[in-house]
Parts: C-alpha cells; structure tokens; sequence
C-alpha cells in the first residue's frame, strides 16, 4: 500500500500545495528518499526519468528550512545545482509553489540573461537558490553570492553535470560552504562512468538509493531500430515516421551542424518544425520550446545538450536520427518519452557506420533492440554485427592468456 503525504511527516501547508497540484500519493522515489532527507543523511540517488526525483528532494528542503528558521536575514540557506538553464527553471516553479505556502524565499539563477540580473535579489534575505554552476560561479568570484550560509547542497542530475564539465565549478562552490550540513546527488542511471568516483568526494558517506518504480509510474517504452542504407534512404524512414504519429516528436542528433541541415529538409516535407541547439539567447531557447508545448510546431530537433532537463508533456516519439555513442545517453534520450506511466516509442536509426554505438547500447542495456523494417524502405545492404569487434576482443583476451600459461 502506498503511503500518503502525512505519514512522511510532511507540514500540512506542503500537503495543501501537493493535493492542490493533483499529486494525491507519493512515488517511489519519494517515499524512500523523503524519510532519509529529514533524517539529515548524505543521499545519492537514482530513478528514471519522469518519477518524481525533484519533489524527492525539494519537499525535505522545504521542510528543514521550516523546521529550523534562520535567526536572522542572510544568504541561501539551500542550493540546488543543475545542469541546464531550462531544467533551473523547471525546478525553480515548483519550488515557487512551494515557497508561496511559507514564509520562504527562492530565487533561480541561470547564464543566458545580463550579468547582474539577479544581484537585486541576492542583496535581500534568499532562503533556497536553484541554478546553473557557471553564472553562480562568476557571482562567487565577483563576491556578489556567499556559499557561507549554506546547509543543504542538491546536485541534481549529476551524470550530466560531469558531462558539460562542471566538475570544478561544483568543486568550488562546495569549497567555500563551510557550514554544509547534507549533500544529495541525483542521477537517471547509476553506471556513469565518472559518477561513483566524483560521489565520493561530493558525498559523505551517503545512503545509496536506487529507486525502480512500480508499473504505474513507469511509462512504458516501446523501443526498436530501423537499419538504414545511407542519407537519402534515412531522409525517406524519418518522413515515414513522423507521418505515421499526430503528438509531439523530439529527434536527437549529435551536432548543431546537423540541425540547421536537417530543420529545413523536415520543414520543406511540410511539417511545422522546430530547433534547438546550445548557444541559444534565453529568450529564443523559451520561444521556441513555448512553440513545440503549444503544439505549434509539433516536432523538435535538438541536440543531446540542447534538450537536456526539458520538461515537455506528452512527446510521443522520440526519434534518435544519430545514434548517441553511449548507453546512458539513450536512456536520457529515450526518458523524453513514456514519463510519468504513459507510454511512448523511441526509434534509432542506424546506418552501417554506427553499429559499434548500437553494441553499446544492447550491452548498457543487457537487451537486443528489435529490428523492424518499413514496406517499400527496407535497407539494401549488409548490415555489420554490433558485437563482433567485442568478440575479437575476448579472443584476443584468451589467446594472450594461452600464450601466458605455456610460459609458465
């Protein structure tokens, strides 16, 4: 049976906004997450995408700061650090909501805007700060943001955060917050390469969290692939595809060069279309994902970094045009689709050169993605094993430990 609101010992004016907001039940994430925050313990943390991950650490947040009131105005007492202005801001309404119940402040920090834009808030009392480490960073060095005051350290989707290399800039921030009392990290996949070591430094021996959600939190992702000849027989599967669905299509591929390519190509077919890639002025980043959300322009074309933290309901398709080269990065992709236990489709096209990042993923997967072909599009030509070059590998492997045991 699934615990209500009050038995996590929640404040009733939280309880209020939640109900209010529809959330009748906590989700499996919160329901671990929530008694170990309040509890005072280092976490780290991880669940899929779309299970709830943000009120798993703003609601013990927003309690704590109510339990135990400043004694007097000062600097953020709570800080949570992202990866992208769009997700900063995404975590900042809700903590908005939040905070209109209390007497708490909050203020979202993000680049994209004028230097100075937030120094006016920073000079009054702030309670929590959600923002991106680069613009916090040169308010630290500027001294126009003290880290003295701060309690609570949230590193939210910390996989990514080590991916767009702000390892340093974390580094810094938690260097000069003496008075830190708790840190949680969390993270969509457990496996990154580089987040079990950076947790060691950025946690103190943390409770580890791993949250699978149940069936009805878990959007069901139907996933496949189709084999692709070359560019004009890939141009020919992606307008097949985005024909056969009406909902919103988000389609991923590696660089902005390919976006300005493909956005025009995808318009000329006729469909409302639009872009987003990194280096985007903030306002045209907020408009052109206002276009996709209101319908407008019902398929996207972004990058991985472009598209990270977005909170769009209802994609549902994600179409992965350039195969990513890593597993973890499929799973980010694909989480775009399916969330909060709708379902959804994520379709890869691969052509021959990208077998090896298609092995990539069955292996971080553990799983064959299925192969399906089009009528009338089928591919042509020879498709390369994905996990050949692993096999020589292990053969390679046995034959220098033959070679060991005969001289020995």
């Amino acid at each position: 049976m699934t615990p209500d609101w009050q038995q996590l010992e929640l404040s009733p004016e939280l309880i209020h906004v939640l109900l209010e907001s529809g959330l009748n039940k906590p989700t499996r994430i919160q329901q671990q997450v929530i008694p170990l925050a309040m509890e005072g313990h280092d976490i780290m943390a991880t669940s899929p995408t779309g299970t709830g991950k943000t009120l798993a650490f703003l609601l013990p947040v927003f309690q704590y700061l109510a339990d135990f009131p400043r004694r007097s105005p000062g600097s953020a007492r709570a800080l949570v650090l992202v990866p992208t202005r769009e997700l900063a801001e995404q975590i900042g309404r809700v903590a908005e909501q939040l905070a209109a119940a209390t007497d708490l402040t909050c203020l979202t920090i993000t680049g994209g805007v004028n230097f100075g834009s937030h120094l006016g808030a920073l000079e009054k009392n702030v309670d929590f700060i959600v923002a991106t480490p680069g613009r916090l960073v040169d308010y630290l060095a500027a001294e126009q943001f003290s880290a003295e005051d701060l309690e609570l350290l949230i590193l939210d989707e910390g996989d990514r955060l080590l991916d767009m290399g702000f390892r340093g800039a974390v580094e810094q921030i938690q260097s000069e917050a003496p008075s830190l009392k708790q840190r949680m990290l969390f993270s969509a996949t457990a496996d990154h390469h580089a987040l079990k070591a950076f947790s060691k430094q950025a946690l103190s021996k943390p409770v580890v969290v791993e949250a699978e959600p149940p069936k009805r939190e878990r959007g069901k992702i139907n996933q496949w692939v189709h084999i692709i000849d070359d560019t004009p027989h890939k141009l020919q599967v992606l307008e097949h595809l985005l024909k056969s669905v009406t909902g919103r299509v988000l389609v991923f591929v590696r660089k902005r060069d390919k976006v300005h390519e493909l956005e025009p190509l995808i318009s000329s077919k006729g469909f409302p279309t639009v872009s987003l890639e990194g280096q985007l002025p903030q306002a045209e980043r907020q408009k052109r994902l206002k276009t996709f959300h209101d319908l407008r322009a019902r398929i996207m074309i972004a990058t991985d970094v472009a598209a990270r933290g977005i909170d769009i309901p209802d994609v549902e398709l994600v179409i992965n045009y350039d195969m990513p080269r890593r597993g973890d990065s499929y799973v980010h992709r694909i989480g775009r689709t399916g969330r909060a236990g709708k379902k959804g489709n994520a379709i890869s096209l691969v052509e021959a050169h990208d077998a090896e990042c298609l092995g990539r993923v069955e292996r971080y997967l553990d799983t064959k993605l299925e192969r399906r072909v089009i009528d009338g599009l089928r591919p042509t030509f020879k498709f390369p094993d994905p996990h050949k070059k692993t096999k020589k590998k292990k053969a390679k492997k046995k034959v220098k430990k033959k070679s060991a045991a005969k001289k020995a």
